[in-house]
């Protein structure tokens, strides 16, 4: 499997800095690092303010990529597959937003150790032709989409829609609004994606 298309070859994404903000535990745990894929209109310090602080509490590594300031999605999807490749080892993909919709791409050439998928935005109406379907993930990774029924950016039968594009049903958080990060309540959906994981990615000897 390679990271590296035929398109790039011909027609290579212009190379970029990509600032990467992170949180480590105190202690190697086993644990696989997560990374952090905002959407748009959002940068890394999203994440940074209390879900990496909070899962490298828990012993994960903890990271987040801010998007490439004009990147298209390709550009993301490049950016979000080779910070993820640099981890010393396999990483959990974790997007928000249009950031699930870069992640969602990205599983087609990564093969993540699993992916969550927080309000995503999969099916953004676009004023341009349709792109190409989503791809099948490699390596057939665990894949959570979660949500909130309360979202008024994507509502529950995009969450309904996705989920069940990965062969599931969305966790739902009622009562709460698109940034899932942010607000008061930003702690139960980090702490049941952390638990999900824990459960679907049990680490040898613990």
């Amino acid at each position: 499997m390679s990271l590296l298309r035929f398109a790039d070859w011909t027609d290579p994404v212009p190379p970029a800095e990509r600032e990467v903000v992170s949180r480590l535990p105190e202690e190697d745990t086993g644990q696989p690092p997560l990374l952090f894929v905002p959407g748009r209109g959002h940068t890394a310090a999203v994440f940074a303010e209390h879900w990496l602080g909070h899962a490298a509490g828990r012993g994960f590594p903890a990271y987040a990529v801010t998007p490439r300031p004009g990147g298209d999605l390709r550009a993301l999807v490049h950016d979000a597959v080779q910070v993820a490749a640099s981890m010393p080892r396999q990483t959990v993909l974790i997007g928000h937003g249009l950031g699930a919709l870069t992640v969602a791409r990205a599983l087609g050439r990564y093969p993540a150790r699993a992916a969550v998928l927080a309000a995503p935005r999969l099916f953004p109406r676009l004023p341009r032709p349709r792109g190409p379907e989503l791809p099948d993930p490699v390596g057939a990774p665990p894949i959570l989409v979660a949500g909130s029924p309360d979202d008024h950016v994507v509502k529950r039968p995009a969450l309904d829609r996705a989920a069940a594009r990965y062969g599931g049903a969305p966790l739902l958080f009622p009562g709460m609004g698109h940034d899932l990060m942010a607000g008061e309540g930003w702690a139960e959906p980090i702490d049941a994606i952390l638990d999900w994981l824990e459960k679907s990615l049990p680490v040898p000897g613990h």
